[in-house]
């Protein structure tokens, strides 16, 4: 069955922008856009076992992709905060937001297992979701920042 595509091609280098991939284990692309300096994206998923959702953002900093702040409802199961790392706020509905956590992701390169259905992993930009379960559920996809 193929794969439902939405990839927007993307001029990198001197104008502030690059490309965010997701490209499957064959190196395949299932979503991309493009993303100027300071612009944000988030994954969101449910979580595994509390079936809340989680929303880790991302920002444009070039050269890097760079992890600024999560959302959690609480601390389950592989969730938290660690001292040193970003600044631990609520959110004001009951749950957890870790703001200025800038960390750069390593090699610009996030590997991720796809979730289920229910689990719903899913890139959030400018009010445009991209469906990762849909496309390659239980399945290993890079997220990638792209530059020229």
């Amino acid at each position: 069955m193929p794969l439902a595509l939405s990839f927007v091609c993307g001029a990198a280098g001197a104008t502030g922008a690059a490309t965010v991939e997701v490209i499957d284990a064959d190196g395949l692309p299932l979503v991309g856009f493009t993303v100027h300096t300071g612009e944000r994206w988030c994954l969101v998923w449910n979580h595994s076992v509390a079936g809340f959702p989680v929303r880790d953002c991302f920002v444009f900093r070039p050269p890097a992709m760079v992890l600024d702040s999560s959302d959690q409802r609480d601390f389950a199961a592989g969730l938290g905060h660690l001292e040193g790392r970003g600044k631990l706020r609520s959110d004001g509905a009951g749950g957890y937001r870790i703001e200025d956590i800038n960390e750069p992701v390593p090699g610009n390169r996030l590997n991720l297992r796809v979730g289920s259905p229910a689990v719903d992993h899913r890139i959030e930009f400018r009010g445009v979701r991209y469906s990762l379960s849909e496309r390659a559920a239980n399945r290993l996809v890079v997220i990638r920042l792209v530059q020229d």
